[in-house]
């Protein structure tokens, strides 16, 4: 459990007064803004990138892996919301060994829900959990009526790829076989994620493409990683001082693949699968300013080509991660909340009401 310093509970309120500004008065305060590749970074992100590029954490690869892990709970916490909802209560998911931990959101409890989501928080694999991940699943569970399920997966590099893999391969099967439980039914069960969570999930809607039981219902991608095995463009355009860095993703890979794994293998970077046909549905977001910003692209482009319906979403003026800081910036939970919307989109549009 973190505990918050007193200049802590400083940059929480100070994120929070800096996400209510006008872009006006920012851009004033921040002078040249910052432009690459044609996009023009969010003044609010770019006076945050100030203070978060000049703290301790910045680059946490160097750290210790508690502190590193610290690091990042201390960060949600920064940008977590508050939203209330009927039910957020912690559960135990079996595993085919074990369980591990997650915990459900719902707005309502008086009503069926509209749909359920099987939620993989972001971390590099290595770090983060569901609390990480909560003011997301908050914001996602209010916005839409979605039933969320985030599950805490096991991390490298204790436990290194495939076992994260397989215990959400396991949740989601999981909730699929008791959806009555959670106020949904089979049909109506996709999953979603960010960042390493946004590829466990589109790596277990291909695992259980075929499954008897029924594949997922949609895939929610949120600045996914999609290719481990090389380094897109966005690598060379962003590769420090934008959050998410190209060293960082070199230590995530390190620590993930220490079992044996290979980055070229497609449940490691779903990219590079031979064929996507057949997949669930998908709304891939993605960051302007982001090292992961072209690979999850180019596997949106990829669905499409394979005829998967897909929608691509960029938000050119925002940095990796920017989903998670729904406590503060208006523009996330717009994001988190136009990802819902198409979730139940996508569900009413199919012939069930679910599966398509």
């Amino acid at each position: 459990m973190i505990r918050p310093r007193p200049q802590d509970h400083l940059l929480r309120w100070g994120a929070r007064a800096l996400g209510s500004l006008p872009r006006a008065a920012l851009r004033v305060a921040n002078g040249r803004p910052v432009v690459v590749d044609g996009h023009t970074l969010h003044p609010a992100v770019q006076a945050s990138l100030r203070v978060m590029n000049d703290s301790p954490g910045a680059h946490f690869e160097r750290l210790p892996l508690d502190e590193a892990r610290a690091h990042i709970e201390l960060e949600a916490w920064t940008f977590a919301s508050g939203i209330r909802l009927a039910e957020r209560s912690d559960i135990e998911i079996p595993m085919r060994a074990g369980t591990v931990p997650g915990r459900v959101y719902r707005a309502r409890t008086d009503v069926a829900a509209s749909g359920i989501i099987v939620y993989f928080h972001g971390g590099g694999w290595v770090l983060g959990s569901v609390d990480s991940a909560d003011a997301t699943c908050r914001t996602l569970a209010k916005t839409s009526g979605l039933t969320v399920v985030s599950v805490g997966y096991r991390l490298a590099p204790e436990s290194p790829f495939p076992a994260g893999l397989h215990d959400g391969v396991d949740a989601f099967r999981w909730v699929r076989a008791n959806a009555a439980r959670f106020g949904g039914t089979a049909e109506t069960v996709g999953v979603g994620g960010e960042s390493a969570g946004g590829n466990m999930a589109a790596v277990v809607a291909a695992v259980t493409r075929d499954d008897a039981g029924g594949a997922p219902a949609f895939q929610i991608l949120f600045c996914p990683v999609t290719d481990l095995s090389r380094e897109h463009r966005s690598y060379e355009l962003f590769r420090d001082g934008f959050f998410l860095t190209a060293a960082q993703m070199h230590w995530y890979a390190a620590h993930y693949l220490s079992g044996g794994g290979r980055a070229e293998d497609p449940l490691v970077s779903p990219l590079r699968a031979a064929d996507l046909a057949g997949l669930a549905p998908a709304y891939v977001a993605v960051s302007g300013f982001d090292v992961l910003r072209d690979e999850g692209v180019a596997y949106a482009e990829r669905l499409e080509a394979a005829g998967v319906p897909t929608r691509l979403v960029t938000h050119t003026d925002q940095i990796h991660g920017f989903f998670n800081a729904c406590g503060a910036l208006r523009d996330a939970r717009e994001a988190v909340a136009d990802a819902g919307r198409w979730a139940l989109d996508t569900l009413s549009a199919a012939p069930t009401g679910g599966r398509r």
